[in-house]
């Protein structure tokens, strides 16, 4: 089987949206498909607690549950499910042995949610709500029965709307229970899909840097804005991956924003003063990240500027500079890996591992 066959066209996206889309592009050309979710997981294995795969009858595959021999035959499974037009839960463990034998260090036990999607209009309806609701960064929540007994019964909703497929009459369960990832629902007989709004990266500066770390975020999961007040640096054709691109005076963007805890700021403007000006105004805000690309020495200024101009000083203990990983990153693709580094920690770990001041000496270029 191609690793993603046609579906290769949608190279930008964000994987979960792309997998989405894809799904109802498959269901509204008439083609049966199965997605495959992590339904539970324990011990080490080589997958992300929310994994998911879609496969189609048609030899295209999306996604992954972790690779290897284990993804082959759940690919199968998948596929048998989507021929026999029902759900299934399977299980895969992956030993100490079998680890060694296909390369992995790894070993553990994962449960796998399978699901048939069969062709229709309002199957690709429901896959394409989900898709638009994620893009818009909605919270979602997808319902899946265990059983179908008269067809498919899933349920999707978005804020504002839902998608229905099958008879959900009478009490209808919301089983989230504040759960973050897919879980089996046994008492309601339900498969439970929480997809959480992604992060935000607002990238201020469209230069080298901003540029580098607006494609490697986006690749990782995060919903990526780029405002830079120069339209030649910030433009779709230049960063075609960002999910949304702002020219115009930083000041003027920064009154239209609201930030809150899912918000990652990170100024890499061309000089000092817009530097400063960002982070005067995120500082005090309700982002939960605000970083500054630069030296000790940089931030040293910026602080100094900023207290003389009444910013807080507990407001400026948030600020982040230098920011990423320390990895030695010199070049600008370098510094982008060790910047997203650092977000994709904070984003699956918090603060764990190493306190906020321990931060890579290496020059940042902009």
């Amino acid at each position: 089987m191609p690793p993603c066959g046609a579906f290769c066209r949608l190279s930008f996206m964000n994987d979960r949206v792309a997998l989405w889309r894809a799904a109802a592009d498959a269901a509204g050309r008439g083609i049966v498909a199965a997605m495959a979710t992590v339904a539970r997981k324990r011990g080490s294995l080589p997958l992300a607690d929310d994994a998911k795969m879609l496969v189609t009858t048609a030899g295209e595959r999306l996604g992954t549950v972790g690779g290897g021999c284990v993804e082959a035959e759940v690919t199968e499974q998948a596929l048998a499910s989507a021929q026999r037009g029902q759900p299934s839960v399977v299980r895969h463990t992956l030993n100490a042995d079998l680890a060694g034998d296909v390369g992995l260090s790894c070993g553990g036990t994962v449960e796998l949610f399978l699901e048939p999607l069969p062709p229709s209009e309002r199957m690709a309806q429901l896959c394409r709500g989900v898709a638009d609701s994620i893009e818009r960064r909605q919270q979602v929540t997808v319902l899946t029965a265990l059983e179908w007994e008269n067809g498919p019964r899933k349920l999707a909703r978005a804020e504002g709307n839902a998608w229905v497929l099958g008879d959900w009459s009478g009490t209808l369960p919301w089983p989230t229970a504040g759960r973050g990832t897919a879980f089996l629902d046994t008492d309601s007989r339900l498969f439970v899909e929480p997809i959480p709004r992604a992060p935000r990266v607002l990238v201020f500066g469209a230069g080298h840097v901003g540029a580098e770390i607006a494609r490697i975020a986006a690749g990782t999961g995060f919903h990526v804005v780029v405002i830079d007040d120069r339209a030649e640096f910030a433009n779709a054709e230049r960063i075609p991956w960002a999910a949304g691109i702002i020219a115009d005076d930083f000041n003027a963007v920064l009154d239209t924003l609201t930030l809150d805890a899912d918000d990652f700021v990170i100024s890499a403007t061309r000089g000092h003063a817009f530097d400063a000006t960002i982070v005067e105004r995120t500082a005090t805000s309700g982002a939960g990240y605000v970083g500054m690309l630069g030296s000790r020495r940089k931030l040293a200024v910026v602080r100094h500027a900023l207290e003389a101009a009444g910013v807080s000083p507990a407001a400026l203990d948030r600020v982040r500079c230098p920011i990423g990983e320390d990895i030695g990153a010199d070049t600008p693709a370098e510094i982008a890996v060790s910047v997203v580094a650092e977000l994709i920690r904070l984003r699956r770990k918090g603060e764990e591992g190493r306190g906020k001041n321990e931060k890579q000496n290496s020059p940042q270029l902009r």
